[in-house]
């Protein structure tokens, strides 16, 4: 959030994603990203953020999901899920120490036995939560609403949230509605803890472009 367009300046959503796309220089199809700082005491428990948004239109990225559970391989596997199993699949990446997806999700009774990977996971950013939905009887509906543009985030360390809103390919529309989803979403999250204003700044930009503050 250090790279700004102009400091003193903050753009509407248009105008700033108008910007984004404009400074697009990368020969890739760069992503367009969000950055929130939060009023939040990223140490305190309490305080910490995490929420799901559904963005209309998807992040452009393509989401490869894996799904423990004993109760549910023939809907994991007909809604698309990328690697289904049980404790065999447990013990597969036990063995190996590798997991190569972007999301992983359980059903209920297969979280105490995710305890013996929970070294492997948690690190990745993998380890299946109720909160974000990923601990759940209902496997097809969540994967079907990953493929089609759900998005999870979370608070980092320094109390700023990061996400993936598209691509700088997207029709302006698009990424405007995906902020502004995203937005929704996020203020939700806003922990009974947290005191004051919940969102300090907002800033878009690019894989590779500069960061242009929005207004809030």
């Amino acid at each position: 959030m250090d790279k700004v367009i102009s400091e003193n300046k903050i753009y509407s959503i248009s105008e700033a994603i108008a910007e984004v796309k404009k400074n697009a220089k990368a020969k890739f199809d760069e992503s367009v990203e969000v950055h929130a700082r939060l009023a939040i005491d990223a140490s305190k428990s309490d305080q910490q953020v995490r929420g799901v948004a559904e963005l209309p239109h998807g992040t452009g990225k393509k989401v490869k999901i894996a799904v423990f559970t004993s109760t549910q391989k023939k809907e994991a596997e007909e809604a698309g899920a990328d690697l289904v199993g049980g404790e065999e699949l447990i013990e597969k990446i036990r063995t190996s120490g590798k997991m190569d997806v972007n999301i992983a999700i359980a059903t209920p009774e297969m979280m105490p036995r995710l305890a013996t990977i929970a070294k492997i996971l948690g690190p990745k950013g993998l380890m299946p939560n109720p909160k974000n939905k990923t601990v759940t009887p209902k496997v097809k509906e969540v994967i079907e609403s990953l493929k089609k543009g759900r998005a999870d985030f979370k608070s980092d360390n320094s109390g700023n949230v990061h996400q993936m809103i598209g691509k700088v390919s997207y029709d302006p529309e698009k990424l405007e509605e995906n902020f502004e989803s995203f937005m929704g979403a996020l203020k939700k999250t806003k922990p009974d803890a947290a005191k004051g204003k919940f969102v300090k700044g907002v800033s878009v930009c690019s894989t590779m472009g500069k960061a242009v503050k929005v207004k809030i």
